[in-house]
């Protein structure tokens, strides 16, 4: 009732479920249920009944007991994964019980039925990061049981768990000395997305099939080894596992990998289906999934084409998961990639004060690393666009964007991300396009899958007066990175390409969605102005011109800097005085 004062306690707290309970349920739920049911009667409850514990709620596969001490509840948890290991030892693996548990030592608040507060909360996240037949506890409940059980544990650092504020340091319990040495044995995970590509299954038994299915894993290996960017385990550590029944997280811990890459492949007639999921090893969760479809008359062309398409999606998406990653660390912790990571995000947004922070988290990155070429090229890139934009003063952003461009190029000539970015940057600064192409063909010969790459080679190629082909390019980075965050600079390339060719209503149809997109991008605004001006909407293109700050004698002068050709320099020139007559 309002105005009582709530009781409180305090309480060890265990959380437990099943893992992947919804798979096993939607596989077969009537034996998924008695199975459940079977090892509650002669597991769970006979370890709950032996170390005094009181069941709180129970709902389908989960669980919530509470317990007067940590002894009691890490008893009780090592005698439910034990016993249920033993259970398990002749189920087939893809239809065993594995329970997840999480321990917690701290203040609930109870009523005579339930408890509730952060320290049911926290043991309920910690169950949710253990693993399938693991148990993980924080620092408080591993404090109260260490040296009084014969267990051990790994320190698993701050973990940032849903909707609790503050990062809670956990602990993972192994039961056996087998099992620490195994633990202490496994790589610690590289600074930078690391993944391993999984033996494909090949479904249906064909021998055909089983080659196929060999020969695109390696494919895809050989893709994803291209980016810079990425740790890939080699094929012959990938392939220990063929044959295998595996479990995700255990993979992922003895390769060292933080991702792992697992698929399927299927004849139906005369077509192949190939099956792919990118898995978090860690915690299990699904980051992609896709399905591609190809004839059996051609499966090299298809084992291609599946290989750049696979490797060309995850790299952008890895990129993305780490840079959510790096803005969970904590600041006092963070290396020059988790600075390069957080920059991201704000260089993406293309306005003054995100590029503002961008610059200033890269410069704290190059500090700590002098020769990091992807920081070094994306500090070019910002600086190009503040002299693009007139963002401070325009002789020190060009001197400051140019040295930092040709920086990257001498530390990262092989890396992909670092050339095209430097190029890019270049070409902002008005640097002759022509000279440009070979480091963004140089960059797409050592990774065609590189959809980034794709991108620039796009705005070099538009610059370049080769409309055609920098629209074919533009769309081939579109192909590889259908989930892009750079959607709009897409558009607006293409939509400039069209310009040129004077095609006016396609040009404004992809400015429009280009604006719609990242209405703060200048040089969409720009050409969109200079598009409704020549399609003889004279009023909507000055309206839309004053609304968005295009003014006589403007920035968009400085596009006589990037277009050498006289004719397309013209054509937008001219169609943007139209559009900014009336201010004068």
């Amino acid at each position: 009732m309002t105005g009582e004062r709530l009781q409180r306690r305090l309480a060890a707290v265990l959380a437990t479920d099943v893992a992947g309970y919804d798979g096993l349920m939607a596989a077969d739920d009537e034996g998924t249920l008695a199975r459940l049911k079977e090892l509650k009667k002669a597991v769970v409850e006979p370890a709950m009944s032996a170390h005094r514990s009181r069941t709180v709620k129970t709902s389908g596969d989960r669980l919530l007991v509470e317990f007067a001490s940590a002894i009691d509840a890490a008893r009780c948890a090592v005698d439910i994964q034990r016993a249920t290991t033993g259970q398990n030892a002749a189920v087939p693996q893809d239809q065993r019980i594995e329970f997840r548990i999480g321990i917690h030592v701290g203040d609930i608040i109870f009523e005579e039925d339930d408890i509730f507060g952060d320290g049911v909360n926290i043991a309920v996240r910690l169950q949710s990061i253990a693993e399938p037949g693991g148990i993980c506890m924080s620092e408080s409940a591993c404090r109260e049981i260490r040296g009084k059980l014969e267990i051990g544990y790994d320190d698993l650092g701050p973990q940032l768990l849903k909707n609790i504020a503050e990062p809670v340091r956990a602990w993972r319990v192994h039961l056996d000395a087998q099992t620490a040495a195994r633990r202490a044995a496994a790589p610690a995970l590289p600074d930078k997305p690391s993944i391993a590509v999984l033996p494909f299954q090949n479904i249906g038994g064909d021998p055909e099939q089983e080659y196929f299915a060999d020969g695109l894993v390696e494919d895809i290996t050989t893709a994803l080894s291209r980016f810079k960017s990425l740790f890939v385990i080699a094929r012959n550590s990938s392939f220990s596992y063929k044959g295998k029944a595996i479990d995700i997280g255990q993979v992922g811990r003895e390769l060292g990998v933080r991702y792992v890459l697992e698929g399927s492949v299927r004849k139906a007639g005369t077509t192949l289906r190939i099956a792919g999921q990118l898995i978090e090893a860690e915690t299990g969760s699904h980051l992609w999934a896709g399905k591609f479809d190809g004839p059996m008359d051609d499966v090299f062309e298809l084992q291609d084409k599946v290989a750049a398409s696979v490797a060309g999606v995850i790299d952008p998406l890895l990129l993305d998961t780490e840079i959510m990653r790096a803005l969970k660390r904590p600041t006092a912790d963070l290396t020059s990639y988790d600075l390069y990571l957080r920059a991201l995000p704000l260089i993406r947004a293309w306005a003054r004060e995100p590029i503002a922070r961008a610059i200033v988290l890269l410069e704290q990155a190059i500090a700590r690393d002098p020769k990091y070429g992807p920081a070094l090229a994306s500090l070019a890139l910002c600086h190009s666009q503040n002299f693009l934009s007139g963002w401070g003063d325009a002789a020190v952003e060009s001197e400051q964007g140019r040295i930092l461009a040709w920086r990257a190029r001498e530390a990262a000539p092989d890396d992909p991300m670092s050339m095209t970015s430097a190029a890019g940057a270049l070409l902002n600064l008005g640097e002759d396009a022509n000279l440009l192409k070979p480091w963004v063909d140089g960059a797409l010969a050592r990774n065609p899958s590189h959809a980034f790459g794709w991108l620039w080679s796009g705005w070099i190629r538009t610059v370049a007066g080769e409309a055609d082909v920098a629209i074919e390019h533009f769309e081939m980075s579109l192909r590889l990175d259908p989930r892009t965050s750079r959607r709009a600079f897409h558009l607006t390339g293409i939509g400039i390409c069209h310009f040129w060719q004077r095609r006016f209503e396609r040009a404004a149809v992809a400015l429009e969605a280009s604006f719609h997109e990242l209405p703060s991008y200048a040089m969409t605004m720009w050409f969109l102005a200079a598009c409704y001006a020549h399609m003889g909407r004279l009023v909507y293109a000055r309206g839309f011109a004053a609304r968005n700050g295009i003014v006589p004698g403007g920035q968009w002068l400085k596009i006589g800097l990037l277009y050498g050709d006289p004719v397309q320099r013209e054509l937008l020139l001219s169609g943007l005085r139209l559009a900014t007559t009336e201010q004068a």
